[in-house]
């Protein structure tokens, strides 16, 4: 078992360091030292005075990236490789968390396929108190990460709320090459609805290359917990907002069918999934924070999230706005020398945004490295290609039984997801053929 700390005090970080019983130890503080990079600081100040519980779920959610993205899984086969995770969290209310750590352990378990244990330790107060932030009632939140996703999201939600309104949209990223993808999106909204405001709460927070003592974190690829973090940030910006918040994913994405017996690990992502967003919003309620949430589009097709863009704004203005959005699993393209914006054109995410075009009929400009011409890109595209097994997935199809195994939340039919999942299909014969 890997034992782990994230705490907000250098004092408490010292003496784990010094204790020898944690294989990492976390420390952030917002300001000076930390293990942490970006501007937003543990009690999340810069949103007024958050819910202490929202305020915890974000640092819980944070240590559980950092847990996993610093323990290295073992390798070999084709297995994931499940690890044994405890990690201590230091929060505003121990003892709530305490009460309802079987619960976490099996939300985030089933999250990442590992196995975790929770403990909780007080937070320390903080050094002042939240400044008082005005206007930030809002009839809507919602994530925006870029994606094409999101952006349908976003934009069928300030159409849904109208004029003279305000929506909050929340983006996360680590990579600084999403953040003006993010913003021009914003931008795009405030175009096609003029008299809405758009508040968009933009947060850089991540893990840092380096620990506390200046040797290198080691670095496991295959993390699904990223959009955890994304979610707990969204929540705590909802709860000030006083809305639900909006997770727009096209529901066959979000059941997450498996491509096959070998194609599981970091292609898989229960993040969306019903199950998960039904668990968690069950478990934020119960322990007194703001858990307000709903995926809009559960029980449809990225084809169909298309189709309704293009009937809301027309096909050009369509293409224009989704073809400006970034579905790319992969964010390694740069290195490369791809240009800013590519996409492989071969990823899971690819195949699916390229299906949705196809389907829409509305016309796709993105920029895909698998059409370039030079031969620059061969060996990036040909390490990132899923096409064969999307392929044989598709062939293959969606069985009644692999619906079954899907772990479906109560009240989510079993026909249903069958239904769907046979139009996913469908949508990707027209590119995998």
């Amino acid at each position: 078992m890997s034992r782990l700390i994230l705490t907000l005090s250098e004092a408490s970080a010292n003496a784990a360091l010094t204790s020898g019983i944690f294989d990492e130890v976390f420390l952030w503080t917002g300001t000076g030292r930390s293990t942490f990079t970006g501007s937003t600081g543990p009690f999340l100040h810069e949103l007024g005075a958050v819910n202490p519980i929202n305020v915890d779920l974000v640092r819980i959610a944070l240590g559980v990236l950092a847990t996993d993205r610093s323990i290295l899984r073992a390798r070999g086969g084709s297995d994931w490789n499940a690890r044994d995770l405890d990690l201590t969290v230091d929060v505003a209310s121990p003892d709530t968390w305490s009460a309802h750590a079987d619960e976490l352990s099996a939300l985030i378990g089933f999250l990442t396929g590992d196995h975790w244990t929770f403990s909780f330790t007080q937070a320390p107060a903080a050094a002042f108190p939240p400044l008082v932030v005005e206007g930030q009632h809002h009839g809507r939140t919602v994530l925006l990460s870029g994606g094409a996703d999101s952006a349908v999201g976003a934009l069928l939600s300030a159409l849904d709320l109208g004029s003279d309104s305000s929506q909050a949209l929340v983006s996360h990223f680590s990579f600084t090459a999403l953040s003006p993808v993010q913003r021009d999106l914003v931008s795009a909204i405030e175009g096609l609805i003029r008299e809405q405001a758009q508040v968009h709460h933009q947060f850089h927070l991540n893990r840092g290359s380096r620990r506390l003592d200046g040797t290198q974190f080691r670095s496991e690829t295959s993390t699904r917990s990223r959009s955890f973090l994304f979610l707990a940030l969204g929540l705590a910006v909802a709860e000030r907002a006083g809305s639900t918040l909006w997770i727009p994913e096209n529901g066959f994405a979000s059941l997450n069918p498996p491509l096959g017996p070998d194609r599981r690990g970091s292609l898989s992502t229960h993040t969306t999934h019903p199950r998960f967003l039904s668990d968690l919003s069950a478990l934020v309620t119960t322990v007194g924070g703001h858990g307000a949430l709903e995926n809009p589009f559960e029980t449809i097709t990225k084809g169909e999230m298309f189709r309704r863009v293009a009937a809301a704004i027309g096909f050009d203005a369509a293409s224009r706005y989704l073809s400006a959005t970034n579905s790319c699993s992969h964010t390694d393209g740069r290195y490369s020398g791809a240009p800013s914006g590519a996409a492989c054109g071969v990823c899971f995410g690819c195949l699916v945004r390229r299906s949705a075009f196809n389907a829409s009929d509305i016309p796709d400009t993105t920029t895909y490295l698998v059409n370039d011409t030079t031969g620059r890109f061969i060996e990036f595209v040909r390490s990132k290609n899923i096409v064969e097994p999307m392929r044989d997935f598709v062939h293959r199809g969606v069985r009644p039984k692999d619906v079954m195994a899907m772990s479906l939340p109560d009240g989510y039919r079993a026909v249903d997801a069958v239904t769907l999942c046979a139009l996913g299909v469908e949508e990707l014969r027209g590119v995998v053929g």
